[in-house]
């Protein structure tokens, strides 16, 4: 493996460096935040947008990972960002005994996603003690809406061993 890589260092394309670079930037972020691998390989680093912390935004680069055969964002990416935006809300607005997971997750793809950067935005639409209802878009960086998407989760507790 270890020659294998070294030959992609060498004579790899630059997509292919590019990816290999992902892939550090992954294990980097998954040693430094404890976070997953998707998150690094997409390079999310989110913030609450409003003071309350009822919004959440991740502005990502677009990077080739992230591109489908025709070029634009694949279908999967988009629903991940959304995804990660209303799990990031969610997640970080419980205490540390609780977590939710998404039960259901419904996506619109409006227009291709096409550009350098991505701004994923999420939002709470409804917040019962054990479910809760949000809606996350994805926006380019002309801000063009690329999809719309909601989601529900479900709030569990965690279960501390001893």
């Amino acid at each position: 493996m270890i020659e294998e890589l070294k030959r992609i260092c060498e004579e790899g394309s630059d997509e292919e460096r590019k990816i290999l670079e992902l892939a550090m930037q992954a294990i980097r972020q998954k040693r430094e935040r404890k976070s997953a691998y998707l998150s690094g390989f997409l390079g999310l680093k989110g913030e609450f947008i409003d003071d309350k912390k009822q919004s959440y935004r991740f502005e990502l680069p677009l990077t080739v990972f992230m591109h489908n055969s025709g070029g634009a964002v694949h279908g999967g990416i988009l629903a991940t960002l959304i995804d990660s935006a209303m799990g990031s809300l969610i997640n970080r607005s419980l205490p540390p005994e609780q977590y939710a997971v998404t039960t259901e997750l419904k996506l619109n793809y409006l227009r291709p996603g096409k550009g350098e950067r991505l701004r994923a935005e999420a939002t709470f639409l409804h917040r019962g003690q054990t479910l809760v209802v949000m809606e996350g878009s994805v926006y380019d960086e002309r801000n063009h809406r690329i999809a719309h998407g909601t989601g529900s989760f479900i709030v569990l507790h965690r279960r501390f061993f001893t």
